[in-house]
């Protein structure tokens, strides 16, 4: 019962713990248009787009990362918390897309569909947001049944190159200061390196 109750108590931190980046974003828009400050800095809607694009990155990566974490830990409580964190990232870059789609574009079919095909990184940001859905519309217990475990498996694989191409995306967008897509490009290579390492361990064996 006391195990419940602390999954209980920690799956509710990690849900508030997710929507802070989004409560920030909400913060600092009201306050830049009613005091007058900068957070948003001068073009707040590309920081909008971009911050958004980067926590639905963030919370990719922290899927990834969890069962390696877990595995080396000997810890299996984080895997409680993956699910809820993958649909997190789903509802970040819905929210990303949604952003560009509305606020930029206009919802003007036609200037979205030149963009897609003129802009790489577009092209690149709906090929990784069309691959994603999937993962977050078959991701509860019912559709694992549906599909099967070992297609349920081989479908969410596509994380990894939903990971990858977050950060081509990414990289694509930014023409200075590479930092942070350079340490999500690292932590994905090392995921990457784990998985692999991990079969082959396992097939020696």
């Amino acid at each position: 019962m006391a195990i419940k109750t602390s999954r209980r108590i920690f799956k509710l931190i990690v849900f508030i713990l997710c929507l802070v980046p989004l409560g920030w974003l909400v913060f600092a828009l009201y306050s830049d248009t009613n005091f007058g400050t900068h957070y948003m800095t001068v073009d707040p809607v590309q920081k909008l787009d971009r911050e958004l694009g980067n926590w639905a990155l963030i919370l990719i990566i922290t899927t990834l990362a969890i069962r390696p974490v877990s595995e080396l830990s000997s810890s299996r409580d984080m895997i409680d918390y993956r699910r809820m964190i993958g649909l997190f990232a789903f509802f970040y870059a819905l929210l990303h897309v949604s952003s560009y789609l509305g606020i930029n574009l206009q919802f003007e079919v036609a200037a979205f569909i030149k963009d897609v095909v003129k802009r790489n990184y577009i092209t690149v940001g709906i090929i990784t947001f069309i691959l994603l859905t999937p993962l977050a519309v078959t991701s509860s217990k019912k559709m694992i049944k549906r599909l099967g475990g070992r297609n349920w498996r081989k479908l969410h694989r596509l994380i990894y190159v939903i990971a990858i191409l977050g950060v081509f995306h990414f990289t694509m967008m930014i023409r200075a200061d590479f930092t942070r897509p350079i340490i999500y490009g690292t932590l994905v290579a090392l995921l990457l390196g784990y998985r692999y390492w991990r079969q082959v361990r396992n097939s020696i064996q």
